[in-house]
């Protein structure tokens, strides 16, 4: 799948009740699982052997599971849990009827838009499996690095512009139905420090 290499190609499904009884889950975990959940099932395991790429020294390896959904609407707190609870790398593919999309775990949840199951590929770049990891999660995420920054200065720098971006609308939402001038004033003048704030961060 994914257009990965055949070497990588595997088929094992990994039972929900094993995940359960590893680590201990209770019976409202479990049953969040069930409601969204079908089926687990690893189906390539990356590692330096199989694609020629040498090991990194955080990523070694890691697998991509196929999880088949129950429903569209999933609760990604669910696909959240499982990176954190499966201790390797891991990178989703969520399957619903004939649609797909990607996810990964990388300081938070990551996905890709719903396309048909057959539109996904993913390129394995890189000169070790750090930046092969690396270059995947900032695909999925629609992460663009520059400036020399790492992945998670990048992932944090894109979030505060983000937030800011956020409260500049809610800004200007208050301002046009303000109606004291006042008031109004001081919201475009608190909108411009914003914005030049945003302009700063984008220069840095």
């Amino acid at each position: 799948m994914l257009g990965l290499p055949k070497s990588t190609e595997m088929s094992k499904q990994l039972p929900k009740k094993a995940i359960y009884t590893k680590f201990q889950m209770n019976t409202a975990a479990k049953d969040k699982i069930d409601a969204d959940i079908s089926r687990i099932t690893i189906v390539n395991e990356i590692t330096a052997d199989k694609v020629n790429i040498p090991a990194g020294e955080n990523v070694q390896s890691f697998f991509v599971l196929l999880v088949t959904l129950k429903r569209r609407n999933f609760d990604e707190k669910n696909i959240t849990m499982l990176s954190k609870l499966i201790p390797q790398n891991i990178l989703f593919i969520l399957e619903y009827e004939d649609s797909c999309k990607l996810a990964i775990y990388h300081t938070k949840l990551m996905q890709t838009q719903w396309r048909p199951d057959d539109q996904y590929s993913i390129e394995l770049k890189g000169i070790d499996l750090d930046k092969v990891w690396e270059n995947i999660v900032a695909q999925i995420g629609g992460i663009t690095i520059v400036d020399n920054n790492t992945l998670d200065e990048q992932i944090q720098l894109d979030e505060s512009r983000q937030k800011l971006e956020k409260e500049i609308a809610k800004l200007e939402k208050l301002a046009r139905a303000e109606k004291q001038p006042r008031k109004k004033f001081e919201l475009v003048q608190r909108i411009k420090q914003l914005r030049r704030d945003n302009d700063n961060a984008e220069i840095r």
